[in-house]
């Protein structure tokens, strides 16, 4: 169950320019609230029938009543030429994200007396809104029927989702970033400017409040779950209770400490010294908060959680964080791709990470070790990694990033995973990105990214990439096409 994102409840709200009919505002806002009924859940909407707003205190009894019921988005929705001043300052005393959509004509009949020219009434209404330094989501095309722009206010749910979860998220970080691991360290003052609180702790904390939980009377019914979740993939069930402490002590950490805000992700550490001091690997324990759509990361990457949970917004689901991590050898491209799928070989990778995705997300989940480190520790410190391979299907490859000095950054691309065996360890697949090799090099790489991306299992660029928008990210990669060159591509190659 997915209980750490927002609901959302978004406020429509009809203008007018009062030399218009109001009854063409009032008709069409009825007429979009019908659409989106018929075809969405009507419970994520709510229509403000106070008023048409056309003046200024009209637009403070609107604002009135749609905080009194609730409304946590705003659609700003233009039946005719709108109000500039009025339907900007609603926008601009509004606390939250807001939309703005427009009604086109319906047919040549209201051509002649009842034309709204809302076409016109967006330019004004956007200007305004740059006058105010106020930030909206004005869809691609923004003016169309009733049933295009009940389209377009499904669309802005989970972008006003992901932008309410953002300003109410307290990212909880344990212990600094590894040694020779300066790839996932990013200064927080970009979390600040979005909103977003971080509470950063030692490990040593952590270990206090693990030792804590040590006899907790809840244990053997967190393990019970985790024995029901595994099925037949639990080959490691010696673990399974320290597993299950240290779920306890993250979940009470987690209320503890959220102080005024709603929601939580986790930044953690796994390594160097957690497995020998703790007696296992956290990637099992990760993986089940993580399909709660309560983002864990390895590493303590505090952009990578922070990435996660955007995407947990965006999708409603699980996501996960793995490595780009090496290149399919070229005997398996021959064998299971090569001609069967219409990718070359540059645009194929594997992600990895040794066991923190999501059991639903795997083929035959199965709880093992971490291989790579029980090349130099005991095995059994190394237990706890849920592996497999991936799940193939859809997915939105994707990053929020501050750079060293300051600047945030962000790429988003969609490909898919294979229905490729990988023959390897950890929570693997197959990756193909249309144009990867080139993304890899002049987005990643000339970026400055981390090797961490996040992974949304569907296919969620166009609402990653509004959001970003949104939140005033600077530069937004993506996997450009072949005839669209990068700017700094060598051109004679």
């Amino acid at each position: 169950m997915m209980n750490n994102i927002p609901q959302i409840k978004l406020g429509i709200v009809a203008v007018s320019r009062d030399c218009f009919p109001e009854s063409l505002s009032v008709n069409r806002r009825r007429a979009l609230v019908d659409a989106y009924s018929r075809k969405y859940n009507k419970k994520d909407i709510y229509e403000c029938p106070i008023c048409i707003v056309e003046s200024e205190l009209h637009m403070e009894e609107a604002l009135a009543d749609i905080k009194k019921k609730g409304c946590n988005a705003l659609c700003v929705y233009l039946g005719n030429f709108g109000p500039e001043i009025s339907e900007t300052m609603l926008a601009q005393k509004f606390d939250g994200p807001v939309m703005f959509c427009a009604a086109a004509e319906e047919n040549i009949g209201v051509l002649s007396s009842d034309r709204g020219d809302a076409y016109c009434g967006m330019l004004n209404a956007s200007y305004n809104l740059k006058l105010r330094n106020v930030k909206a989501y004005i869809p691609e095309y923004p003016v169309g029927d009733s049933a295009y722009c009940a389209k377009l206010l499904h669309e802005f749910i989970p972008i006003a989702r992901a932008l309410v979860g953002l300003r109410s998220l307290k990212i909880i970080s344990f212990g600094p970033r590894p040694l020779n691991f300066m790839a996932c360290n990013a200064p927080i003052k970009q979390l600040y400017n979005l909103g977003v609180e971080i509470e950063e702790n030692s490990e040593l904390d952590l270990f206090e409040s693990f030792n804590k939980h040590k006899n907790d009377e809840r244990i053997e019914a967190v393990v019970a779950d985790m024995m029901k979740e595994l099925g037949e993939g639990n080959k490691k069930p010696e673990i399974l209770h320290k597993l299950a402490q240290y779920e306890l002590t993250l979940l009470d950490w987690i209320e503890a400490h959220r102080g005024s805000k709603a929601y939580v992700a986790i930044a953690g550490k796994c390594w160097p010294a957690f497995q020998t001091q703790f007696g296992f690997v956290p990637c099992y324990v990760n993986s089940r908060l993580t399909g709660r759509g309560i983002p864990v990361s390895c590493e303590v990457d505090i952009y990578g959680c922070l990435s996660e949970y955007i995407g947990s917004c965006i999708s409603g689901d699980a996501v996960t964080l793995l490595d780009i991590n090496n290149t399919v050898p070229y005997d398996m491209f021959q064998e299971s791709i090569e001609n069967k799928y219409p990718y070359q070989f540059t645009d194929t990778f594997m992600g990895f990470h040794c066991g923190n995705t999501c059991s639903k997300l795997i083929c035959n989940p199965t709880m093992k070790y971490q291989k790579i480190m029980a090349r130099s520790l005991p095995v059994e410190v190394t237990n706890g990694t849920l592996e497999g391979d991936i799940k193939p299907g859809d997915i939105t490859f994707y990053r929020l990033q501050s750079t060293a000095d300051n600047h945030l950054y962000a790429y988003v691309a969609e490909g898919e995973i294979l229905p490729v065996e990988t023959h390897s360890f950890g929570s693997i697949g197959v990756f193909a990105i249309q144009e990867m090799g080139r993304f890899y090099r002049h987005v990643l790489i000339e970026k400055g990214f981390p090797h961490h991306g996040a992974v949304a299992f569907g296919h969620f660029g166009k609402a990653l990439f509004e959001v970003y928008k949104y939140i005033g990210v600077e530069e937004i990669g993506y996997n450009q096409p072949k005839e669209m060159k990068y700017p700094k591509e060598n051109p004679f190659e």
